[in-house]
């Protein structure tokens, strides 16, 4: 496991950026949907950047969580909900902006979260949840801050991607694959598994 803490420390990091700004720009995109003035696209952008990092942090044990300890996180997630403020009709122009770039968060912290898991020493399964937590927790709390069903609890492919790319990790950690690699195949397969399953329309079985 050592070649996975060394080579991972940058990469957990850049993860994590990547994932706050994205899952940041969801939330704030979201909140000028909902007509919320500048503060409530900060908040909303906030809350769905951070709150999967921080449920993972106190789930690890690893305190203070990182957005407590790194100000990066902060300022990417200000940037990120200015972003959305002053630039939401340049991004309305792609096809379900919110759904894409809440596709590519969720696959960025599914990938950052089961990994720092693996370095914190858990099993394989605790690692996948942490995974899974880490994905969906900042979209919880941004659903809910907007009266929204969120989308985990409804019949929607969304944390059934989250750990698929979950178990990828964990099978390139065995494996001995690159970090690079792993994150790559991790990665593409969540986020191309939720696109599909929205375009495709694809949903988990309700009760008759």
């Amino acid at each position: 496991m050592t070649w996975i803490a060394t080579d991972y420390a940058s990469l957990l990091w850049w993860l994590d950026m990547t994932g706050t700004y994205v899952f940041g720009l969801s939330g704030g995109m979201l909140a000028v949907r909902r007509q919320l003035d500048l503060f409530g696209v900060i908040v909303l952008a906030t809350a769905a950047a951070t709150a999967g990092g921080v449920i993972r942090d106190m789930a690890i044990g690893d305190q203070p969580a990182a957005m407590l300890r790194d100000p990066s996180y902060l300022l990417v997630t200000l940037l990120a909900g200015l972003t959305a403020f002053f630039f939401h009709r340049l991004i309305e122009c792609a096809s379900k902006p919110v759904m894409l770039l809440d596709a590519l968060g969720l696959g960025t912290f599914t990938v950052a979260g089961t990994q720092k898991a693996l370095i914190f020493g858990l099993h394989p399964a605790a690692a996948c949840v942490i995974g899974v937590l880490t994905a969906v927790g900042g979209g919880v709390i941004r659903d809910l801050l907007v009266t929204e069903i969120p989308r985990v609890l409804r019949e929607e492919i969304y944390a059934v991607a989250a750990i698929i790319g979950a178990g990828l990790v964990i099978l390139g950690d065995h494996l001995g694959w690159s970090p690079l690699l792993t994150t790559s195949i991790a990665l593409l397969a969540t986020f191309f598994i939720r696109v599909l399953s929205v375009r495709l329309n694809l949903r988990i079985p309700r009760a008759p």
